[in-house]
């Protein structure tokens, strides 16, 4: 995994969290900002999971490697399961649906890293 990927990736998620939950506080619906914001973090999701994954195949990652697996798929699946329930509900609950899924992903990228490191 690389460091500096990881770490922007959890800062792109809170700015995610800080704009959703703005949004649903203006009493909102998800907008094209926020829809746009989530298509980068899962871009930035599947090339950390490309990496973290090489890694494991060249035998550099931790011992526990279903565990990693399991988070990777999870941060995955995350950002678009928000997206769609983000569009389908259009009332400010849609932006509240996808500030708890950017903090899960951020939440789950941080554990990541200690997994791979091995600190955890």
């Amino acid at each position: 995994m690389i460091v500096p990927l990881a770490t922007g990736l959890i800062v792109l998620s809170l700015v995610i969290v800080l704009a959703a939950v703005v949004t649903a506080v203006r009493n909102r619906p998800m907008g094209m900002v926020l829809l746009v914001a989530l298509g980068l973090l899962e871009i930035g999701l599947l090339v950390q999971a490309g990496f973290a994954i090489a890694g494991v195949v060249r035998g550099e990652g931790p011992n526990e490697t279903a565990t990693l697996i399991g988070y990777l798929a999870g941060t995955l699946v995350l950002p678009p399961g928000a997206a769609f329930l983000g569009l389908a509900e259009r009332s400010r609950w849609g932006s509240a649906v996808i500030a708890v899924g950017a903090f899960a992903v951020c939440v789950m990228v941080g554990r990541l890293l200690q997994i791979w490191q091995g600190t955890a």
